[in-house]
């Protein structure tokens, strides 16, 4: 790219390659701007007669499209791309999603020194008109052959980033305790209704059950039933493991026990199960304090129907001291 004085009146479509002053000092045109047949009007009426433009050489992409070429090849799912000044593509969510991201695709695009791609945190919850994610390009003009090198890795790993839509979810909710399902209930339940709030949710289905094996896994079993996207535990005791009343009970209605700790504070003593493609929560300590826990980095993927691994649990701890 190399830049060239031209007459104003032939700059129609070209890019400023240095911005443009008014007389007062204020700036009129940013550098990277595209010049219209209104700004030429405009240029004249500031006794403008010649602008320094950039010039793209043989082999040379412009911003704008080589930012949305990436952005297109780098995402999926309810999004959508605007373009903006400076060869920048935003993306922004078009209704209530979980963003999942690949970061070790992220990473390698962003050392390539051609682009980067700057985006909210993996499994973070975006409302409608939220943006998740930003492409920007070296100024002015790609090389092709960088361009080509960027869209070949993104297409053979994979889109880096997707916004999984969370669409009518419902949460079933079991309260327990060792005397009386209805203290636990009582305790956590304005708790969980905040919390349950901020993902523009609600627990559609409500149990409680006294705290021993047989009760729990009747409890359970019934909600289960009513097939919700995911059952939380709110639990007044803290297990010491799977083997512990909350775990048994799982177990005893078929669940896959999945993940037991996380490397998040609060919330370490997660116990993460699935019945059938069902996750089911137990987060003892984490419905005391609208405070920010494991359970909130957790139910945004699950809300969007995402099955969270063991790995990807582990994988929390960057990031996961929220205290």
């Amino acid at each position: 790219m190399r830049t060239q004085e031209i007459g104003v009146d032939s700059a129609a479509g070209r890019l400023l390659s240095y911005p443009v002053f008014q007389s007062s000092g204020k700036k009129l045109l940013a550098k990277g701007h595209q010049i219209s047949e209104e700004d030429i009007r405009l240029l004249g009426t500031e006794g403008y007669k010649q602008v320094w433009v950039a010039v793209l050489d043989e082999g040379e992409v412009a911003e704008e499209e080589a930012a949305l070429r990436i952005a297109t090849e780098a995402a999926c799912g309810a999004m959508e791309i605007r373009i903006s000044a400076g060869g920048r593509a935003n993306l922004f969510a078009t209704e209530s999603c979980c963003l999942l991201l690949d970061e070790a695709v992220l990473r390698e695009v962003n050392l390539t020194g051609c682009v980067t791609i700057a985006t909210m945190p993996n499994l973070a919850y975006a409302v409608a008109g939220q943006r998740l994610a930003s492409v920007k390009t070296a100024p002015f003009a790609v090389a092709k052959s960088d361009l080509d090198e960027v869209l070949r890795l993104i297409t053979s790993k994979g889109p880096i980033l997707q916004a999984r839509p969370i669409r009518n979810a419902t949460v079933g909710v079991l309260y327990s305790d060792p005397l009386q399902g209805e203290r636990a209930r009582r305790l956590f339940e304005g708790i969980m209704k905040t919390r349950l709030e901020r993902l523009a949710a609600s627990a559609a289905f409500v149990l409680t059950a006294k705290e021993d094996e047989v009760s729990v896994a009747r409890a359970l079993d019934h909600l289960l039933r009513a097939r919700p996207t995911v059952v939380l535990i709110a639990s007044t005791t803290a297990p010491a493991g799977p083997e512990d009343i909350v775990g048994c009970a799982m177990k005893r209605v078929g669940c896959r026990i999945e993940r037991f700790l996380a490397p998040v504070e609060p919330g370490n003593l997660l116990l993460l199960s699935y019945a059938g493609e069902t996750p089911v929560v137990a987060a003892p300590g984490c419905f005391r304090s609208p405070k920010a826990n494991v359970v909130d980095m957790i139910l945004p993927p699950l809300l969007a129907r995402y099955p969270l691994s063991a790995v990807e649990i582990s994988s929390l701890g960057h990031g996961g001291l929220l205290m």
